[in-house]
């Protein structure tokens, strides 16, 4: 029998507000996922989006800095901050990816480290010189990540202690990530990248070492299209880094028939390193044993690093664009770019779940790669027109996809419709 008017309001107004607020809580502070706990059909989410549009902002100006001080040292120093960028991007996404909610817990942790990161990108443009503050920005940064990942621990000795010591370690290096980044603010600006530097390489053989651990990756992390698109969001911001070079040079030039055509020529490379990324590696799976995982997470590293290295040589190419011939730094930078990112595409291939099936695609992967680098730099070496020199890189990445799509065609990867999925 229906409540009488009179009952309805004080029904209502019972525990309801209570459990409301109980609700909520539980919503809002819900512990990470610890390891293991991989949610196989996962969607990036609008946070994670967010989260690398910040990335950009930072790359760009480290990007700017380059493009304003084209030499060796520039480029070091543009090497060392992107790595440091990288390493963080990395270690945000892939809590996000193995631990990360869609609580309120994630994103008020992760609009703190954006806000961190939008004060980052504002020393980025002069890293090494800025007296320390992308340093103590940076240990910020880490100092989150440190206290996320510790608390991902709490919850493996809770559930799966068999996580306890891969995790462990990797705070105790967290903690003194953070101490090293820390004393390198009060270091004079080479010595300051000479520690950076090393912190790198140290990284890389962390994440080498985690790979290859007997709980580590292999364990830790499943291979899911979430992972995937990931990466392949952070190689799509490069690459309109490639765009801002290119709009920033044709923006500080006369706006010529020369100037523009060299313009879109370079731009057409931007559009060279899509087509091969995406067709060959981008978009699969990477093999779900740990050794494979950290190969195809590293090798991402220097590919991404070499695109966002030739957008910053955009803007000089065209700033000369009516020179007989490309300045030197300009020529090798850009040359050296298209290299690093073909030789490197063949480590990320080799991790592939379908690098076994398609084994016969290895070979010409493998020969069209090292010639086209090679090629690369003796186009570098030759140094001619900047239109002429962007139109050869051009026809090289052009000619690397031919060759490579052939050997997906005839080893049965390649659809009618330019996939590899209609093949199976």
């Amino acid at each position: 029998m229906p409540a009488a008017p009179s009952d309805r309001p004080a029904a209502a107004s019972g525990p309801a507000p209570g459990r409301a607020l109980r609700l909520f809580k539980d919503w809002f502070w819900r512990p990470p996922r610890p390891h293991g706990e991989t949610i196989v059909d996962r969607r990036v989410s609008p946070l994670e989006l967010l989260y690398d549009l910040v990335y950009a902002t930072v790359i760009a100006q480290a990007g700017n800095h380059l493009a304003e001080h084209l030499s060796v040292g520039g480029l070091f120093e543009f090497t060392v901050v992107f790595s440091l960028t990288w390493i963080a991007w990395a270690n945000g996404s892939l809590y996000l990816e193995l631990h990360g909610r869609l609580d309120g817990r994630t994103r008020a942790y992760f609009f703190l480290q954006i806000g961190i990161l939008a004060v980052l990108a504002v020393y980025a443009g002069d890293a090494a010189g800025g007296g320390g503050g992308f340093a103590i920005a940076y240990a910020a940064f880490l100092v989150v990540m440190t206290w996320l990942w510790y608390e991902v621990r709490l919850e493996d000795a809770r559930v799966h202690p068999e996580f306890l010591a891969d995790t462990g370690r990797y705070v105790v290096a967290m903690v003194v990530s953070v101490l090293v980044i820390l004393v390198s603010a009060f270091l004079p600006s080479q010595p300051r990248l000479v520690v950076w530097a090393i912190f790198t390489v140290a990284w890389v053989f962390l994440l080498l070492i985690f790979g290859r651990s007997r709980v580590g990756l292999g364990r830790g992390m499943a291979p899911t299209d979430s992972l995937v698109e990931r990466f392949a969001t952070l190689t799509i911001i490069v690459l309109g880094e490639v765009m801002f070079g290119v709009v920033e040079g044709l923006s500080q030039s006369q706006h010529d028939a020369t100037t523009i055509s060299t313009g879109m020529i370079a731009l057409a490379v931007g559009f060279g390193f899509w087509w091969i990324y995406f067709d060959v590696v981008g978009g699969k799976l990477p093999k779900p044993d740990g050794g494979a995982l950290a190969s195809w997470i590293l090798s991402h590293y220097p590919i991404t690093l070499a695109i966002a290295a030739a957008g910053a040589g955009m803007v000089s190419l065209i700033e000369h664009a009516h020179d007989g011939r490309t300045p030197e730094p300009t020529s090798w930078l850009l040359a050296g770019a298209v290299a690093v990112g073909l030789v490197f595409l063949v480590p990320t291939w080799r991790a592939l779940a379908d690098a076994s099936r398609l084994a016969s695609v290895h070979r010409p992967l493998w020969m069209a790669t090292v010639a086209g680098a090679a090629a690369s730099v003796i186009i570098g070496w030759a140094r001619p027109a900047p239109w002429l020199l962007a139109f050869l890189l051009v026809v090289v990445l052009g000619l690397v996809w031919a060759v490579v799509v052939r050997g997906f065609a005839l080893a049965g990867g390649w659809g009618p419709d330019g996939s590899e999925a209609a093949a199976k």
